[in-house]
């Protein structure tokens, strides 16, 4: 199992693929998939049967599962990184290699 650099509640920009160009913010990482469910994007249309929660049934808009190396982070300044580790002191903490900025 792989580490992933990408974690909830992050702003991530789409770097390939249908939606590339695109901005959000990552609702929940699937780790044993590799892919990360991101705010508005990748949006797809599932059919749904009646029942308690949705008495009327029908079509449904929600976010499909994006591959993590389709997304790369988005720093403070709006410009998209790559995610490093180091150990400060105690912690290990992540930062931006572009700029050294710690995230």
């Amino acid at each position: 199992m792989t580490k992933l650099k990408i974690k909830t509640g992050d702003t991530v920009k789409v770097i390939a693929g249908d939606h590339k160009g695109s901005e959000g913010k990552v609702q929940k990482v699937l780790i044993d998939k590799n892919k990360a469910i991101v705010e508005g994007i990748n949006m797809v249309k599932k059919h749904t049967k009646p029942s308690a929660k949705n008495p009327q049934g029908g079509i449904v808009e929600k976010e499909a599962p994006m591959h993590i190396s389709n997304l790369s982070l988005l720093t403070s300044k709006g410009e998209t990184t790559r995610i490093g580790y180091r150990v400060e002191g105690d912690k290990k903490v992540r930062f931006s290699t572009k700029s050294n900025e710690v995230i």
